[in-house]
């Protein structure tokens, strides 16, 4: 079970959507992320760029022929503080006595 840790840093809206979506994925194409999310190729830099900085994430670049191709995926530590911040996210809502099941 993963403890409950409120991260500022991934609850950003931005931020919280990347992560969710590299989350399910092992490497994701940028473009992918950043088709995904709806962000422009600067915007989508400057936040992997801060989830880089903190160790959340891991850029990686290559060439495919005579291509650039970045790919990015969650390290460890950031899977750890997105199942943390999801854990706590559960806790505050779990307080509220709201049920977050869907209906059927």
């Amino acid at each position: 079970m993963t403890a409950p840790r409120f991260d500022e840093l991934i609850h950003a809206p931005t931020r919280l959507s990347i992560v969710s979506l590299l989350g399910a994925t092992e490497w994701a194409e940028f473009r992918y992320v950043r088709d995904s999310v709806g962000l422009s190729d600067s915007a989508l830099s400057k936040q992997l760029t801060t989830l880089e900085e903190a160790g959340y994430v891991q850029i990686r670049k290559a060439f495919v022929g005579k291509r650039a191709q970045t790919t990015v995926r969650l390290t460890s530590a950031g899977r750890a503080a997105f199942a943390g911040h999801v854990a706590a996210l559960q806790e505050i809502v779990a307080r509220a006595g709201v049920d977050t099941r869907l209906s059927p």
